[in-house]
């Protein structure tokens, strides 16, 4: 453990950040699928991760709360 104590940890910054570089596609042969809404299906796997580190508690439908806890 880097940071044993809360008061002492670094959040990171944007200079932390790697340079990323995104390459847009124009395929006239398929449809257009979005390019944001990809990394939001990251968010609930890693809310539930982190449900089950504090309570030990493992969700696995959604919506994780506010019922989930309260069921399991």
């Amino acid at each position: 453990i880097k940071n044993p104590h809360f008061a002492t940890y670094r959040v990171p910054r944007f200079r932390d950040v790697p340079v990323v570089e995104a390459v847009l596609l124009d395929r006239k042969d398929i449809p257009s699928a979005g390019a944001g809404e990809t990394p939001i299906m990251a968010v609930a796997p890693a809310v539930g991760n982190a449900l089950f580190d504090a309570t030990g508690i493992r969700l696995n439908d959604l919506p994780l709360v506010p019922n989930g806890l309260r069921k399991a």
